[in-house]
């Protein structure tokens, strides 16, 4: 067994587990691999073993895998996580399937405007801040609503969710609250009759804390593929 293979069963359990302590069915919360800062052959390896979905935090790298691994085109779903500049909708618009980081409309209106007829609508999650942090990314947790219906109203893309990424916290009890929060954002949109149907929250530190709290969708990167190598200069990324 390689090691992520061995590492993706591991991270299994750890969801299986949480799922069970929470009283969900395991099928509940997917998992969504974060390969960002590791190479095209290791998410080739981490499909071998059995994953799917990843996740890109930085445009230009995410770009460059899915055309190294464009034979795995039509069996990989490539999702594009946290806040995204205006000069790179286009280029997320054409290549990925998943849009996790919408925190304001101008943002989801270029990606609409450019998402390419011949593809299926693109899939796409609110980032909200349930910090209140004012240098934190996302949407305000009382803006969260009217944006949602902005959102949903546009063509070329389905609102799927919201996405937040809490400040970590000391254990999981004030873990748990701060997911608490985004699920409180999650039904009120739904129960303004947004059929949302997706809560990507979690991630390798924290993922039984946002499965008890309700997430659909973990992000998990260092749990299956290590520790990450050296970060680039910020020129180089994007």
């Amino acid at each position: 067994m390689t090691m992520i293979a061995e590492n993706l069963h591991q991270v299994r359990t750890r969801i299986a587990a949480a799922a069970r302590s929470a009283g969900r069915p395991e099928g509940a919360v997917r998992l969504l691999a974060v390969s960002k800062t590791f190479d095209a052959p290791a998410v080739r390896a981490a499909f071998e073993a059995g994953l799917t979905a990843f996740g890109e935090n930085y445009v230009q790298e995410g770009v460059a895998k899915i055309e190294a691994l464009a034979d795995l085109r039509d069996r990989l779903e490539w999702h594009c996580i946290g806040p995204l500049q205006s000069n790179k909708t286009r280029v997320v618009a054409e290549q990925f399937d998943w849009v996790h980081g919408i925190d304001r409309l101008k943002i989801a209106q270029r990606l609409s405007e450019q998402r390419p007829a011949g593809l299926p609508p693109l899939q796409v999650c609110l980032q909200v801040n349930v910090d209140g942090g004012a240098n934190k990314s996302g949407v305000g947790v009382d803006e969260a609503p009217d944006l949602a219906r902005a959102v949903a109203a546009l063509p070329r893309l389905a609102l799927r969710g919201i996405m937040a990424i809490p400040e970590p916290a000391s254990d999981f009890d004030a873990q748990r609250e701060l997911f608490l929060r985004a699920t409180a954002v999650f039904e009120r949109i739904r129960a303004d009759g947004i059929a949302l149907d997706t809560l990507s929250m979690g991630m390798s530190a924290d993922l039984e804390a946002a499965v008890a709290a309700g997430s659909t969708m973990v992000r998990v990167g260092t749990a299956l593929f290590g520790g990450r190598p050296p970060k680039e200069p910020v020129a180089a990324r994007a």
